[in-house]
């Protein structure tokens, strides 16, 4: 599957009852979610499951549940890509599945990382906006002229940018930008911003503490757009990920152009990156074949 790429969302494709037809139907996807709660210490099951949306939305648990379902999915094709890379939290999900990390410690540092996260700054204190229809070089250069307090936090697509920070730069930026729209996300803190620090040096030595293995397939991180082959590479990008910018369309242009990547598969809950891979592939005026598996069913459209 030379061509073939996975791809595994972060956070904001989650929904409760997510992953209900892995644990009812395959005896994988039941043991796995008993073990994410033996694993975790609480019902993350339960929350996934059943919800409610209020509990499954706080990030020390949305960042295990989508790990958890993306994990089930990717053991359940049975299957390895040529590469993978994964937005955010999915590049936890990325080298999960290419075995450089325990499936354990996975879940334990994707859960504190979440606690992190959002311990780091204070509710109400940042917030995050996508700004649509305006490329990254204006967005870049309005940042560094008007504001110390906000910074590029997703780069996901030629025309989707996403800011984050402190609320009323955030709010300062978006008017200096003057995008054709501009879209308030529901998030409870400023990730991928310099306020992210403090979590990202609380998170490193707990990534120090996992026995990182070389990953069986390369993965593409987020933080400098390189093919990552081995153990120590990859908790390296992870280290610096938390409070600096996904480079996702970089990264797609690299998949597409450097590596001739063709077929992209969506590996986990929702359709967020294969409808960016999409958008993608027609602003580098490629042609690729883009499938989302989130669902038993969505097993059987990988041939």
């Amino acid at each position: 599957m030379k061509n073939f790429a996975f791809l595994f969302p972060g956070q904001g494709s989650q929904a409760v009852g997510m992953g209900r037809d892995l644990f009812e139907h395959t005896e994988l996807g039941r043991k796995l979610f008993l073990e994410a709660d033996e694993i975790l210490g609480y019902r993350l099951s339960r929350i996934c499951l059943e919800g409610p949306e209020d509990e499954l939305k706080l990030t020390h648990n949305t960042q295990p549940a989508l790990l958890l379902v993306s994990h089930i999915l990717f053991r359940l094709l049975g299957r390895e890509p040529g590469i993978a890379a994964g937005h955010s939290l999915g590049e936890y999900s990325a080298f999960l599945g290419a075995g450089a990390i325990p499936f354990a410690d996975a879940l334990l540092t994707v859960h504190r990382r979440g606690q992190y996260m959002q311990e780091a700054v204070p509710v109400g204190r940042g917030a995050m906006a996508a700004l649509i229809g305006v490329g990254i070089d204006r967005v870049r250069q309005v940042l560094a002229e008007t504001s110390d307090a906000v910074d590029v936090a997703n780069w996901n697509s030629a025309t989707q940018i996403v800011i984050s920070g402190e609320k009323e730069a955030v709010a300062a930026a978006v008017t200096a930008v003057a995008a054709a729209k501009a879209v308030y996300l529901p998030v409870s803190a400023p990730f991928h911003s310099r306020l992210m620090r403090v979590a990202e040096e609380r998170l490193a030595p707990d990534l120090d503490r996992i026995p990182f293995t070389d990953p069986v397939f390369p993965v593409v991180n987020n933080v400098d757009v390189q093919k990552i082959t081995s153990g120590t590479a990859a908790r390296d990008g992870l280290k610096r990920q938390v409070s600096r910018p996904v480079l996702w369309y970089s990264t797609m242009e690299k998949l597409i152009d450097e590596f001739q990547v063709s077929k992209f598969a969506e590996i986990g809950p929702g359709k967020v990156l294969s409808g960016l891979a999409k958008r993608i592939a027609k602003e580098l005026r490629k042609e690729v074949e883009v499938i989302s598996i989130e669902t038993l069913e969505d097993i059987k459209k990988i041939d």
